[in-house]
């Protein structure tokens, strides 16, 4: 069971998958576990359940730290809830376990995106958050840190495991799951449709799991 306050995306599809990545990942129990966008704050509960040491959860909204912190309350998980941007606010930091599923969806309009709509939206080509977080990433892994990130195809997998491995970690593609469009990506169909991120007809997207591994200091 999950609380959604107002205003807090619902953890749908691409939530579950990673959840599922990590309990098949098989990671050592007792590590620091992070949560960038935590939305209603299911990873960070997964992470808690999962035997992590110290959770740590941050979101840019208000409404999502709140949900955060009410959703591991009410699962008896002890969590440094944080609200900001996430490169202001783990600046230093080292975590064992990395997870996130960030806005990662194109927008038809060049203009910053504000309110409810920066749960999903992410730019013209949906990498506005998820690039920073690739290039942040390296820095924010202990030693022998995973970081597990989930996005669709439509924001470019290819991309991100290339940037992470540019940062020096070793990535890969992890999981998949294909999934009907839901109300998001069926609103912005035209605009993806003139990018050529989808065809003609399409209905269904890719959602990938993406994991990278720190192997040396």
């Amino acid at each position: 069971m999950l609380i959604r306050t107002p205003n807090v995306y619902r953890p749908q599809s691409d939530t579950w998958l990673l959840a599922e990545a990590l309990a098949e990942a098989a990671l050592p129990r007792g590590g620091r576990a992070v949560d960038i966008c935590s939305g209603t704050g299911a990873l960070a509960v997964h992470a808690g359940l999962a035997g992590a040491s110290s959770v740590t959860a941050v979101d840019i909204s208000h409404a999502a730290a709140a949900a955060t912190w009410l959703n591991c309350r009410l699962h008896g998980i002890k969590a440094e809830i944080l609200c900001g941007d996430f490169e202001k606010t783990l600046a230093h930091r080292r975590f064992d376990v990395l997870l996130a599923n960030p806005p990662y969806v194109p927008a038809h309009h060049r203009e910053p995106v504000r309110g409810r709509t920066r749960a999903w939206h992410a730019g013209q080509d949906g990498r506005s958050i998820l690039d920073r977080l690739c290039a942040l990433t390296p820095t924010l892994l202990s030693a022998n840190g995973t970081a597990l990130i989930v996005h669709s195809t439509v924001s470019d997998p290819d991309l991100t495991i290339s940037q992470l491995r540019d940062g020096g970690l070793k990535a890969a593609a992890v999981a998949r799951a294909t999934i009907p469009f839901g109300p998001v990506m069926r609103r912005c169909s035209n605009h993806l449709l003139a990018s050529g991120l989808i065809q003609t007809g399409q209905e269904y997207e890719e959602l990938v799991v993406i994991r990278a591994d720190k192997t040396r200091k």
